[in-house]
């Protein structure tokens, strides 16, 4: 869908999102509801607020290209909708706020929208209207939210209307972003809510709102505009090493589907002006990330950004994904609020040095850069999520890698449907299988993990890891009162024909696919290694995988596992490019 796109320059974002806004134009013009349908699949929310979202989401990225751009025909469309949908006598009225309302979500993109767009946007609207618009807006400060990165919807939308002439509620203000400032831990990391809880929300969420808000409370609130931008500046020492040199950021947590906004934290630090890292290292990261993503199979066949990662893909989605919400996505486009005067346009790309390693202690990660940084591991410890879809997974497997990937189960019976990627599965009656979850403790350092966990109530597992680039150490010291099936799985790869290339004896299995090679050795405590095919569409890179796996039965009592883990990936030489 995208041509050939560099992402130097500001064309070029601005054409990449024109591309993108393409297939939704028609539908953004023509729609007289003050929403559009742009699928078919579900969310929690009801139709009238999935509608709304795939509506308003789009704002994030053309908010900031109006600023130099007009789209008179789009703005006319957002306008007379914007009417209709805050206005309690129209058929279209968008609803009363409720508590943990969706709504307040999607204020954030109107929010952004009003504070750039005074002239191109408030000043369209009629007294009676713009009151209106204040009057749906300001219902979400009465209502409950979520205490973790809502609280800064609650901010924009405070500091939003007060650049719309409302008076500010310093009390009410400073309420919220103390809460915030709560869930700051130290080296420019937040948890989201729960201490266990630390995944992109804190670039693309707390950081991301938070350099928005320096900006437009600089003279009301210097203090707290400081502390974002040193905050963020000190988040973005370690966050540069969850990229690969292509681009690819390491896979792991909740909301894939927003794809890239991973990269949205450095677009903010361009917007507020904050060379966190040099501008010329910003934009080949940038760089990098967005050609990175436009290669992948990320669109529907007419063109809509897809629910899924590296393609469409329903299975790994949240209960919060409805079609419209991939367009979360384009808050990477808020660099384009920027004059071309930005020393980031004038920069020239220049590669980032970074160590072989960086333990994020305050992200609970240890990151590896194997391959002078072609190829990115992150092993966490003690990071979970509850009360969303496939957590274990997300969260909580021993490796996440930007070449490999990984999978989420499709079912919760046999280990196929299970896609146990690099876990240790433990069953007790031989089909239904339980990976690591929460853990009791953990200790991390540059060279190890150490994590206790108990997947039954009668188990206790102590796992220690050492890293060697791109293979790992497992070693499992287990207590048991009760038979177990363990089956330790390595790095599932693509299954590009029916058969995968694979090599399997005894102790060792090794599967190679185009340039991407998984083995696992076993070294002491497992009796088979195997190979399996998981079920379609459960990993994120993937559509097909084969899963190298070691397998032993054990019975009552005390027992150590050892094996070694590799995920090699064959760089691309200049021959391979011709």
């Amino acid at each position: 869908m995208i041509e050939k796109n560099d992402f130097l320059s500001k064309l070029d974002y601005q054409a990449a999102l024109e591309k993108l806004i393409q297939p939704l134009r028609a539908s953004l013009i023509q729609t007289t509801k003050a929403g559009i349908k742009v699928g078919g699949s579900g969310a929690v929310y009801d139709q009238r607020h999935a509608e709304m979202e795939a509506f308003i989401r789009p704002l994030w990225g053309l908010a900031p290209y109006w600023t130099e751009k007009k789209e008179d025909d789009l703005r006319d469309s957002y306008v007379a909708n914007l009417i209709k949908g805050t206005d309690p006598a129209s058929d279209n009225y968008w609803g009363m706020i409720e508590d943990y309302d969706q709504y307040i979500v999607e204020m954030a993109a109107l929010s952004l929208t009003l504070l750039l767009h005074q002239e191109y946007v408030w000043s369209e609207l009629t007294k009676a209207e713009q009151q209106n618009v204040i009057n749906w807006m300001k219902q979400a400060l009465e209502h409950k939210i979520p205490k973790n990165n809502w609280t800064f919807f609650k901010v924009l939308i405070q500091v939003a209307l007060y650049h719309c002439g409302e008076a500010l509620d310093r009390e009410l203000l400073l309420s919220h972003l103390k809460l915030i400032d709560g869930m700051y831990l130290a080296d420019g990391w937040y948890f989201d809510g729960k201490k266990t809880q630390k995944d992109y929300y804190i670039p693309f969420a707390f950081h991301f709102y938070g350099l928005i808000v320096a900006v437009f409370l600089k003279e009301e609130e210097p203090g707290w505009s400081q502390k974002f931008i040193e905050q963020a500046t000190l988040f973005a020492q370690t966050f540069i090493y969850y990229f690969d040199a292509d681009g690819e950021a390491v896979p792991y947590g909740r909301s894939a589907t927003y794809r890239f906004a991973q990269g949205a934290f450095f677009s903010a630090l361009v917007f507020a002006k904050v060379e966190a890292i040099s501008w010329g290292q910003m934009k080949m990261l940038l760089s990098n990330h967005m050609k990175n993503w436009f290669a992948k199979d990320i669109f529907t066949f007419d063109g809509r950004l897809s629910i899924g990662y590296h393609y469409e893909n329903l299975v790994i989605a949240e209960g919060y994904n409805a079609p419209g919400s991939p367009y979360w996505a384009l808050k990477i486009f808020l660099l384009l609020a920027t004059k071309n005067s930005h020393p980031f346009w004038q920069a020239e790309p220049e590669p980032i040095t970074k160590k072989p390693k960086m333990l994020t202690k305050e992200g609970n990660m240890l990151l590896i850069q194997a391959k002078s940084g072609q190829h990115v591991f992150g092993f966490p410890a003690g990071l979970m999520i509850e009360g969303q879809a496939h957590a274990e997974a997300k969260y909580s497997k021993f490796v996440y890698s930007t070449k490999f990937g990984f999978s989420v189960p499709k079912a919760g019976v046999s280990y196929e449907e299970g896609a146990f990627d690099n876990v240790l599965a433990v069953s007790r009656d031989g089909q239904y299988f339980r990976p690591k979850r929460n853990v009791r403790d953990y200790f991390m350092s540059e060279e190890k993990i150490v994590y206790n966990w108990a997947p039954f109530e009668n188990v206790q597992i102590e796992t220690t890891i050492f890293t060697l680039g791109e293979w790992h150490v497992r070693i499992h010291e287990i207590t048991t009162a009760v038979s177990l099936d363990l089956r330790e799985g390595g790095f599932s790869l693509p299954l590009i024909n029916r058969k995968a290339n694979a090599t399997v004896t005894d102790r060792t299995v090794k599967i190679k696919s185009d340039r991407l090679t998984s083995t696992m050795v076993a070294i002491e405590g497992y009796a088979q290694a195997k190979i399996v095919q998981p079920e379609a569409n459960t990993s994120l890179f993937f559509p097909r995988t084969s899963l190298p796996y070691l397998s032993q039965k054990i019975m009552p009592g005390t027992h150590r596992l050892i094996c070694l883990v590799g995920g090699c990936y064959e760089e691309e030489t200049i021959h391979d490019k011709d």
